[in-house]
């Protein structure tokens, strides 16, 4: 289910200021600390929260919110520190505990304004971590391993035969169908691997290998044989099943 949320937006030479739905305030986004009261400004420098306060305070750039007038901008505060804190982005030793019912309010007022504050690209959330790649090392002793590549649409033997060389053996059948994206139109990777095909245009007919074909990487092999879309490492298996990855990766 998609909920949809209309927020009026105007911009200035000053600020991008958003109108919330449903007289719930007023979000200002500005250059220097903005001159509006019963507020709560988050400040930024360097790309990094600095502090939130409902002071003038140095920085780059300053979110301000002034929220409705029910709403106290003291305890947004707090709420908003111990959400900056719990996340690692803050430190305070300021007291950030909230009355009950203020407490709720403010809770329903967070669920609407950090949705907008993620989407500007100003997370109240520590940015995820993306997982190394990983590394891979040729070895001598690599290179007179078999490794089979057994799908449905192609099927391979391959060698890792030098650092930079891997050497499809002749008849390797290829997979003959380009994938397609969902509107229709033929995606980087097949493209790359449709070039790859035409510099080797002689050396296959009929989606199947006649020559020896020597290409610079994992990734290409898989891309040549079957358009790629999927993790090549693990998709040549030697004769007990243990994949290329498992051989060569630096742990």
């Amino acid at each position: 289910m998609t909920i949809m949320v209309n927020i009026n937006t105007e911009l200035t030479k000053d600020r991008l200021a958003f109108t919330l739905p449903n007289e719930q305030g007023e979000v200002w986004i500005t250059d220097t600390f903005p001159a509006l009261t019963q507020a709560v400004t988050l400040v930024y420098a360097g790309g990094k929260l600095t502090a939130i306060t409902t002071e003038a305070t140095a920085g780059e750039r300053f979110i301000t919110i002034q929220p409705s007038w029910e709403l106290e901008p003291q305890y947004l505060a707090k709420a908003l520190l111990e959400h900056a804190q719990a996340n690692g982005l803050l430190k305070t030793a300021e007291d950030t505990t909230l009355p009950e019912g203020p407490a709720k309010a403010v809770a329903a007022f967070l669920k609407e304004l950090l949705p907008l504050l993620d989407k500007l690209g100003y997370l109240m959330e520590p940015a995820k971590k993306k997982p190394a790649k990983a590394q891979h090392r040729w070895a001598k002793a690599v290179s007179t391993i078999a490794f089979h590549v057994n799908r449905p649409d192609s099927q391979a033997t391959v060698y890792w035969q030098k650092r930079n060389e891997m050497l499809i053996k002749a008849g390797a059948k290829m997979a003959a169908e380009v994938p397609l994206n969902k509107d229709g139109s033929v995606g980087f990777s097949a493209r790359f691997a449709q070039k790859l095909r035409d510099e080797h245009a002689t050396k296959f007919t009929d989606f199947v290998t006649t020559e020896d074909i020597i290409l610079k990487s994992v990734n290409e092999v898989g891309l040549f044989l079957y358009f790629g879309g999927t993790n090549s490492w693990l998709e040549l298996l030697d004769d007990q099943g243990k994949s290329i990855d498992e051989w060569t990766v630096v742990k």
